[in-house]
């Protein structure tokens, strides 16, 4: 499932509610100390080598401040920029820049932090057919913004929600009763024609998924040589992807295996923020 493109509903309505959490009722120390008609141009700096992501979110955060303000993109989101690099310059009310500055560098610290780990593993994969797919494991109501995150930073999304894939996994095969009653219940329901993710756990669990109809397998938290195995036994039938316990320390020796995709939790869940400041 491909996520599209930041929606500006969505990032009008999920940067409101960010405001509303931090600003609340108005910023009383910037009210008391700045006055109303006082102007102020802030640079978007980066204090590290990073990914961008979000200076679109950014925009939208000072705008809903301030109707007038703007920003000046000096790269576009996906680039890669280092220390000290100014990224984007922002003109605004002083009221709103500092009433909205850290709401908006939290978007852009976490956003870029993901697309930068995510970088790292695209990277680590370099020359292999396998690709980098993200998880649900994301920021509750963030979703659509970290899954354009790891977009930015070269890999690719999985299912959007439980509402656009199927994927059988370990409780539905203890709630069946099996593997092979879990497929066919999934089978006798799939009236769309949707494609049959099966999670298998081990290379014998994989010709029964098959038979059963699975047409797309999730190797779960197998080694390295148990998934060059499963490749060896599929021979090309169903798309492989290997999940769990993988990180940048062994990404490439699953690569290396022959899986089509490698999906990974931790560009969402343990991406660290990236060090940005807001510079007046």
């Amino acid at each position: 499932m491909i996520v599209p493109e930041l929606i500006h509903e969505q990032v009008v309505d999920v940067v409101a509610r960010a405001l509303a959490e931090d600003v609340g009722q108005g910023d009383v120390t910037t009210m008391s100390v700045i006055s109303t008609n006082s102007q102020i141009r802030g640079r978007v700096v980066f204090r590290e080598n990073a990914i961008v992501a979000g200076l679109s979110v950014v925009h939208e955060v000072f705008r809903q401040l301030d109707a007038t303000a703007e920003l000046d993109a000096r790269v576009p989101d996906g680039s890669c920029v280092g220390v000290g690099e100014t990224v984007a310059i922002v003109v605004a009310s002083t009221r709103a820049m500092l009433a909205g500055e850290r709401v908006a560098l939290n978007f852009l610290q976490r956003l870029s932090g993901i697309a930068s780990l995510t970088r790292e593993f695209v990277d680590a994969v370099g020359g292999t057919r396998a690709r980098i797919l993200d998880t649900r494991k994301t920021t509750p109501l963030l979703r659509v913004f970290e899954k354009y995150a790891v977009r930015m930073g070269g890999g690719f999304n999985h299912r959007a929600g439980l509402y656009d894939a199927i994927l059988i996994k370990d409780n539905h095969v203890a709630v069946a009763g099996g593997l092979t009653e879990a497929i066919q219940r999934v089978r006798d329901a799939n009236a769309a024609g949707t494609r049959i993710h099966a999670e298998v756990e081990s290379p014998e669990d994989v010709l029964e998924a098959i038979e059963a109809g699975a047409t797309a397998l999730l190797l779960d938290n197998m080694t390295p040589r148990d998934v060059a195995r499963t490749v060896e036994l599929t021979g090309g039938r169903v798309p492989l992807e290997a999940t769990g316990g993988i990180t940048l320390a062994n990404v490439r020796e699953y690569a290396e295996a022959g899986v089509d995709d490698i999906s990974i939790g931790a560009l969402t869940h343990s991406a660290r923020a990236i060090d940005i400041g807001l510079d007046l």
